[in-house]
C-alpha cells in the first residue's frame, strides 16, 4: 500500500475520533485507567473498560466506584455514554484504539515486574485487528514498548499483523505508541485535562493516531520522537522528585541534630522567586511511580554497562527512612522508660499520601511491619481503609481503630497527615505523638516529638 493511502487511512482515524464514532478499548481500571475512561466518556466516546478482577467489572456494570474520588454519579454517566466493563478480551476486535493501563511493580529482588504487561499482551494478541492503534501507558524502563510489547503482540495475534513501521503495508500492521500516565491522586488544583499528553509512536502515522485520541480528551499533546523517548520522559519526571526528596530527607536528619526546623527553613527557601523548587521530607516514599521508577532506570541502564549512582543513592535514602521514623519512636519511648518492645502503637494514616485510598508502596506498611518485628502491638486508624487485608507486599489482616481509644495507646505516630484529623485533640488526648509528617505544626506540646 503507497504512503498516500496509508495517509488516506490516518484521516479517517482523525475523522472518526472527531466524530465520536471511534471505539476506546482501556485495559486496566485501577487508579490510572479508570479516571481514563471517564475522561473519554465524558468526551462522547462510547469505551469498554477490560479487567481480569471480575470484581471490578461487577462494581462499574452495577453502577458503583471502587476509587474514592470517583463517584458512583460519574460511573452512571460515564454508561449512559456507552461505557461498558467486561473481563472478555475478545471484545478488543470491537475497538478501534486500545490503552493498557496496567501496574508495572518491583519484584522481590528489586526488579522490574513486567508480568502484569506480558500476560496483557499475551490475552490482546489473538484479539488484534488490522489498523487498531495500541498505546502503553503504563510507567516502564526504556524499551519496554518495543522490546516485550510488540514481540508479544506479533506472535500471538492470529491474522500475522505486525507493528507497523516506516514504510510497512496497513494492511496487515497495527500502530504502537507509548504514552506515560501523568496520573496524581488527590491532586485537586491541576484539571486532568489540562495536564499535557506526552506521545511517542513507533512510527509516525502511530504518533499521528495517538495524537488525534489524545487532542480530543486533552487540551495539548506533546509528541516525541520514539516509544524510548516517551517512555524515558516519564522516568526523569519521577527520578527528579525521587532526587529532591532524597535531598530533604537527608537535610531533615541533619537538621535534627542540628535543632533546626528542616519546615522553616524550606518554607524560607521557597521565598526565593527563582531557582528554588519545595519539596518535602516524610516518612518514606508511596505510590506506584516515584519509589519504583529509579529502580527501573538503574536496571536498565545496566545493560549499557552504566551505573546510576546518584539515583540509586536518592533510593537508598528515602528507603531508609520507615527505620528512621520505627528509631524515632523507640528512642521516644526510652526516653519516657518505655521500651518499644511491649507498648502499644497506634499508626495514623496507610495511604501513601494524604486524602486518598491508595496503598501502592505505602511507607506505613513498612513502618507496620518493622514496629510488629521490634514487638509492638500495632493497630491503625485510616478513614479511607475500614480494613485491611493481604496484598503484594503485605498481610496485615487489620481493622481500623476508632479514634476514641486514643488514651489507650502508648504512642500515636502519624505516618499519613489526612485533612480530617483533628491533630489539636489528638495531641491533648494522646500520651506521646510521633509526627513523620509535620502535621502538628504551631502545635506546642511536651508529648510530641517530631521525626
Amino acid at each position: 500500500m503507497s504512503t498516500k493511502s496509508v495517509s488516506v487511512d490516518t484521516q479517517s482515524f482523525i475523522e472518526k475520533t472527531k466524530s465520536r464514532e471511534l471505539r476506546v478499548g482501556i485495559i486496566g481500571l485501577g487508579y490510572v485507567g479508570l479516571p481514563l475512561t471517564l475522561l473519554f466518556s465524558d468526551q462522547r466516546f462510547r469505551v469498554t473498560g477490560f479487567d481480569v478482577d471480575q470484581q471490578k467489572v461487577d462494581t462499574l456494570t452495577n453502577g458503583g466506584s471502587y476509587i474514592y474520588r470517583i463517584l458512583p454519579e460519574e460511573i452512571a454517566a460515564a454508561r449512559e455514554s456507552g461505557f461498558s466493563a467486561t473481563t472478555d478480551y475478545a471484545q478488543l476486535s470491537d475497538v478501534d484504539a486500545i490503552i493498557i493501563c496496567v501496574p508495572t511493580p518491583l519484584n522481590e529482588h528489586h526488579e522490574p515486574d513486567l508480568s502484569y504487561i506480558e500476560n496483557t499482551a499475551k490475552a490482546m494478541a489473538p484479539h488484534l485487528r488490522s489498523r487498531q492503534l495500541v498505546v502503553l501507558e503504563s510507567t516502564t524502563y526504556p524499551g519496554t514498548t518495543e522490546e516485550v510489547l510488540i514481540p508479544i503482540l506479533e506472535k500471538g495475534n492470529k491474522l500475522g499483523l505486525k507493528a507497523a513501521r516506516a514504510g510497512a503495508s496497513s494492511d496487515n500492521t497495527f500502530h504502537v505508541a507509548f504514552s506515560p500516565e501523568r496520573e496524581d491522586p488527590g491532586n485537586t488544583q491541576v484539571a486532568r485535562r489540562d495536564i499535557p499528553k506526552v506521545i511517542g509512536g513507533l512510527e509516525a502515522f502511530a504518533t499521528e493516531y495517538a495524537s488525534a485520541l489524545y487532542n480530543s480528551i486533552f487540551n495539548r499533546v506533546v509528541p516525541v520522537s520514539s516509544p524510548a523517548a516517551a517512555e524515558m520522559t516519564k522516568l526523569l519526571e519521577n527520578i527528579y522528585r525521587c532526587v529532591n526528596i532524597a535531598l530533604v530527607n537527608e537535610l531533615k536528619l541533619l537538621c535534627l541534630r542540628m535543632g533546626i526546623d528542616i519546615f522553616e527553613v524550606i518554607q524560607a527557601a521557597s521565598t526565593k522567586p527563582f531557582g528554588f523548587q519545595p519539596f518535602y521530607p516524610g516518612p518514606g516514599l508511596g505510590g506506584h511511580c516515584i519509589p519504583i521508577d529509579p529502580f527501573y532506570l538503574s536496571w536498565k541502564a545496566k545493560e549499557f554497562d552504566f551505573h546510576t549512582r546518584f539515583i540509586e543513592l536518592a533510593g537508598e535514602v528515602n528507603s531508609a527512612m520507615p527505620y528512621h521514623v520505627v528509631a524515632s519512636v523507640a528512642q521516644a519511648l526510652n526516653k519516657r522508660r518505655q521500651a518499644l518492645n511491649g507498648s502499644k502503637v497506634l499508626v495514623l494514616g496507610l495511604a501513601y499520601k494524604k486524602d486518598i485510598d491508595d496503598l501502592r508502596e505505602s511507607p506505613a506498611l513498612t513502618i507496620i511491619e518493622l514496629l510488629q518485628n521490634e514487638g509492638a502491638s500495632v493497630s491503625y486508624n485510616d478513614p479511607f481503609f475500614p480494613s485491611v487485608g493481604r496484598g503484594r507486599k503485605y498481610d496485615l489482616q487489620m481493622k481500623s481503630t476508632q479514634l476514641t481509644k486514643i488514651e489507650d495507646f502508648d504512642c500515636v505516630l502519624i505516618v499519613t497527615d489526612h485533612s480530617s484529623y483533628d491533630y489539636s485533640d489528638i495531641v491533648r488526648r494522646a500520651r506521646l505523638v510521633v509526627d513523620s509528617r509535620n502535621a502538628t505544626q504551631g502545635i506546642e506540646a511536651d508529648n510530641i516529638v517530631r521525626c
